[in-house]
């Protein structure tokens, strides 16, 4: 299956998109040629505009206390394991409590320093970071790759609390609701959500079926426009029946 998600508020969004950075970061750390650990470099600088909202950081805090309230409820319920209830206020207390000890801006020690700084100014600008340009991040680059990683893990380090946090509300989020199957008749569908307080919805298809959905919703309604790549992975219009899957999610 391929899932693609539409998140209805910033908030979300703003998970989302650090979710898939973290996830890049950490991919491209565990390799050892330069090019990738620049790519892990240009990521953190994108984690550190992503993360600049001054709330983030209390929204999560704030969202995991309210998971943690809403599991105490179960606390001594015969349905409900001991052990695994124990295990999920344990990591969610623990994620709360690192980022309690995150002090400052998200990612100051990065503004602080004034020559990881100055590459991610050069980097703004296409082909800004050639070694004429930054003579000394290609003598970093040139480095062994133990030394390069031991260096982006320092720079990663003091925002994986963020991380943690925000994977264990999308998870507590993707895991909200149940999927319903449908049907795009001719490759359109539209649902009215009288003012639902859904916080994404996951549309899922087959891997192998050429179908994409283009999503636009709000609080009232729902509307999905199935389109299919041509030869050049150009969308185009699609008049298919199309059969997905379609899950609500709201914390």
């Amino acid at each position: 299956m391929i899932t693609y998600e539409y998140p209805f508020n910033e908030r979300i969004r703003t998970l989302l998109r650090l979710e898939d950075l973290f996830q890049k970061a950490g991919s491209f750390m565990e390799r050892d040629a330069s090019q990738e650990h620049h790519v892990v470099l240009l990521t953190l600088f994108e984690i550190l505009d992503v993360a600049g909202r001054a709330d983030l950081k209390m929204d999560l805090i704030q969202e995991l206390e309210r998971q943690r309230q809403s599991l105490l409820v179960f606390r001594n319920n015969p349905d409900i394991s001991e052990d695994a209830l124990s295990s999920a206020l344990y990591e969610i207390e623990h994620a709360s409590a690192a980022l309690l000890g995150m002090t400052g801006k998200i990612g100051q020690h990065l503004r602080d320093n004034d020559w990881l700084m100055s590459i991610k100014s050069r980097a703004s600008i296409p082909g800004g970071v050639c070694e004429f340009d930054l003579p000394s991040y290609h003598y970093w680059r040139h480095q062994a790759p133990g030394i390069r990683r031991e260096a982006l893990l320092s720079w990663l380090q003091p925002m994986l609390p963020l991380r943690d946090a925000l994977t264990i509300v999308l998870r507590l989020l993707r895991a909200s609701g149940h999927p319903e199957h449908h049907v795009a008749t001719g490759g359109a569908f539209q649902l009215m959500l009288g003012g639902s307080s859904s916080q994404m919805v996951r549309i899922s298809l087959k891997l192998h079926d050429p179908f994409i959905p283009e999503i636009s919703a709000n609080k009232y309604a729902l509307n999905i426009r199935f389109t299919r790549p041509d030869s050049d992975h150009r969308p185009r219009h699609c008049d298919n029946d199309v059969e997905f899957d379609m899950l609500f999610c709201n914390l």
